[in-house]
């Protein structure tokens, strides 16, 4: 298994050969185009550049125009790395489909977690706060985060309130229940990051 790219349907219910429901996550993945073929003797390392989803010349950068120009590909809205063994194998123009998947395979997802927006330390680290009774003051505050005579500062790392989610998540090791290289789709076991319509990495799973 290289990897691909792929954007996140939604989540529903798989039945196994058993007749059991298990929790899924529907993936449309189109065909991903090989850019750039990189080399150990030209790069230093050996991999292929994979664009996925067309998009218009008028939004692209020059830069990114004599990119694409350069291989003979049509533009790509996003552009991604894998590492191979053996770049020789492919070419610019080659497509990359569902169909490097089987049922059975596993497969590492990764993508930006959902964006909660700024949240206090309850919700964004799961503190317990303080007594919800009456006459308490004191309810969902961090409370104390330094000391008063040393070292006299706060220390780094801290949990304290900020930007929740919008972050790079992996989760790792998810099964394969199908792959329709007819239909572009892809269903695994479990949930995979961020919102309907998030544009995820997959990749073959070492474990």
């Amino acid at each position: 298994m290289l990897g691909t790219l792929g954007e996140k349907i939604g989540m529903t219910q798989y039945f196994d050969d058993t007749g059991s429901s298990v929790g899924a996550t529907v993936i449309k993945s189109e065909p991903a185009v090989v850019v750039q073929v990189k080399t150990e003797e030209k790069d230093g390392y050996g991999g292929i550049q994979l664009g996925y989803k067309d998009t218009e010349r008028d939004r692209l950068t020059k830069p990114m125009k004599g990119h694409f120009d350069k291989y003979g590909v049509q533009p790509k809205k996003y552009l991604v790395e894998y590492r191979v063994e053996d770049p020789e194998e492919y070419s610019s123009g080659d497509e990359i489909t569902v169909e490097q998947f089987s049922p059975g395979d596993r497969v590492n997802v990764t993508g930006n977690s959902k964006g909660k927006g700024f949240q206090g330390v309850v919700k964004r680290w799961n503190f317990s706060g303080g007594p919800k009774t009456h006459g308490s003051r004191f309810h969902r505050k961090p409370g104390s985060i330094g000391m008063c005579v040393e070292p006299g500062r706060v220390l780094k790392g801290q949990k304290l309130p900020g930007q929740t989610g919008n972050k790079k998540v992996t989760i790792e090791n998810l099964e394969v229940l199908r792959a329709d290289a007819g239909e572009d789709l892809l269903v695994v076991k479990g949930s995979v990051p961020g919102p309907r319509n998030n544009i995820i990495q997959i990749r073959g799973s070492n474990d």
